[in-house]
């Protein structure tokens, strides 16, 4: 073993994946709660890309470990630069073919899963979310005979979901850090998002675009229920109601929502709110 290297690298190699790749697997809290068929997958990818990384950084930490061992300028040494080794042409087109090889295979990987995630789902319900500074507000057209506006996130389990992202003013960003999917909401256009929650439970809705002042309080909840509980919150709302939350600029419709006037409207709590707060 003393007397070969390249044996000894391989065998610290390794030993090494052994120990790191278990640990971040399974020791290190990358992610969230899973709370969605898209999350399983996204999660799923992570672990790939950490399996196929952890080989990656042993090789190049044992390497130059052994090199500053190995080479190190001893007691006595001149300080001048060794001589001049001509390269190796087969390890060089090895280190070249090997990593265009990987990339290309992780990033098939990744496609297909975001293929995957992006499909429309058979039967799946229609939400439209606008953002505005600095609140959330959220629309299901055409639900029982109605069209029903509010300030939470309400989601049936196990049904799949398509989200309408708008924005009222400036770039906003629709992100569910359970759901591990996220998207901007851009002025101008509508970007569509997919999402089908599996765990009961409520979970925090954020903004991650830096909108203004008040983007660090434009936070809001999203609520999976079972489908029965979903109906009848549906059923309780009433219909065409005005926007929950905030000031929608002039002449700004809300979409689901006809003829939705501008001007002040009501908080849950009654008390009168402006877009400009927070």
């Amino acid at each position: 073993m003393r007397n070969r290297p390249v044996l000894q690298m391989v065998v610290v190699g390794i030993v090494g994946c052994a120990i790191l790749i278990p640990i971040v697997l399974f020791l290190v809290p990358w992610f969230p709660t899973k709370a969605s068929t898209q999350a399983a997958n996204i999660h799923t990818l992570y672990d790939v890309l950490l399996i196929a990384s952890v080989p990656i950084f042993v090789l190049v930490e044992t390497v130059v470990v052994f090199s500053v061992w190995k080479f190190r300028l001893r007691p006595g040494d001149k300080r001048v630069d060794g001589p001049p080794i001509h390269g190796n042409t087969r390890l060089e087109v090895v280190w070249t073919v090997v990593p265009a090889v990987l990339i290309l295979g992780l990033v098939s990987y990744a496609y297909t899963v975001l293929h995957t995630n992006e499909a429309s789902k058979k039967g799946e319900m229609t939400v439209n979310v606008t953002a505005r500074q600095f609140a959330f507000e959220f629309s299901y057209p055409n639900q029982a005979g109605k069209t029903v506006v509010s300030s939470a996130l309400y989601l049936p389990n196990h049904k799949p979901v398509v989200f309408k992202l708008r924005s009222l003013d400036v770039i906003h960003s629709f992100f569910v850090p359970e759901f591990s999917e996220k998207l901007d909401a851009v002025p101008g256009i509508t970007t569509t998002l997919r999402v089908t929650p599996t765990r009961i439970g409520s979970y925090p809705v954020e903004c991650t675009e830096l909108c203004g002042p008040g983007h660090a309080f434009m936070r809001s909840t999203v609520y999976v229920v079972s489908p029965s509980r979903f109906q009848a919150w549906l059923a309780a709302q009433p219909s065409n109601a005005k926007p929950p939350l905030g000031v929608p600029p002039p002449n700004a419709a809300q979409p689901g929502v006809p003829g939705s006037p501008s001007g002040s409207s009501t908080s849950p709590s009654g008390s009168s709110t402006s877009s400009g707060g927070g």
